[in-house]
């Protein structure tokens, strides 16, 4: 068996369930498969279109390459969460005229909106955020996930202090500033979304006229 056959068998492994557990244990064994195999893999398999490119998914930063030895993240050693937080944090800009917040009703549809980045967009496209997906954020949408926490009454129970203001947007540009190896996208640093996305997201989250705050 060669590595890329252990590599698809291992792919059939994880569509197929336990009934294969032990045929794949027996060729974990018999070769082993490095990144080098990974690589040529998603190589010969994919192709680049839109937005969504081969180079995107292989192409990693020191925080994703850090971040990928650790599939669960609440297993992500002190010291490497502190190195990976301060080498983020670096990273994040605030915006230079000062302008931070936005209007909260088009932060509540980029907030709805779950599109962009597939290979069905257009390069340089606009995205949405789908903050929907893993958050909470007004009683009037009861369909949200759980993955991150709620923030209904995300303003209303922080204040909008300097502080806050500047922590919000900090995390929204680049959550592994403040949580390493965060599930949520690096929206700003990634340039996922636009400054003036962000501060439309800014205002429903810290409006007090958002329905985020009622």
């Amino acid at each position: 068996m060669n590595k890329l056959q252990t590599i698809a068998l291992m792919g059939l492994v994880a569509l197929s369930g336990a009934g294969t557990q032990a045929l794949a244990q027996t060729a974990a064994k018999t070769t082993k498969v490095t990144d080098a195999d990974v690589r040529q893999m998603i190589e010969s398999s994919f192709t680049s279109k839109g937005p969504a490119t081969v180079e995107g998914v292989l192409n990693q930063d020191a925080t994703q390459k850090a971040c990928s030895q650790y599939p669960d993240r609440t297993k992500v050693p002190a010291a490497v969460a502190k190195k990976v937080e301060a080498a983020e944090l670096k990273q994040v800009k605030y915006p230079a005229d000062n302008n931070w917040i936005g209007d909260w009703k088009e932060g509540e549809k980029i907030a709805q909106n779950g599109r962009g980045m597939q290979f069905t967009d257009t390069v340089g496209g606009t995205n949405g955020g789908n903050c929907y997906a893993c958050h909470q954020l007004t009683k009037a949408e009861i369909s949200f996930g759980n993955i991150g926490p709620s923030l209904y009454n995300y303003g209303k129970l922080r204040g909008n202090s300097q502080e806050v203001v500047r922590y919000t947007w900090g995390k929204i540009w680049d959550s592994n500033a403040f949580s390493a190896c965060s599930n949520m996208p690096r929206f700003g640093h990634k340039g996922i979304l636009t400054e003036q996305q962000i501060r439309d997201v800014m205002a429903l989250l810290l409006d007090p006229a958002s329905p985020v705050n009622q």
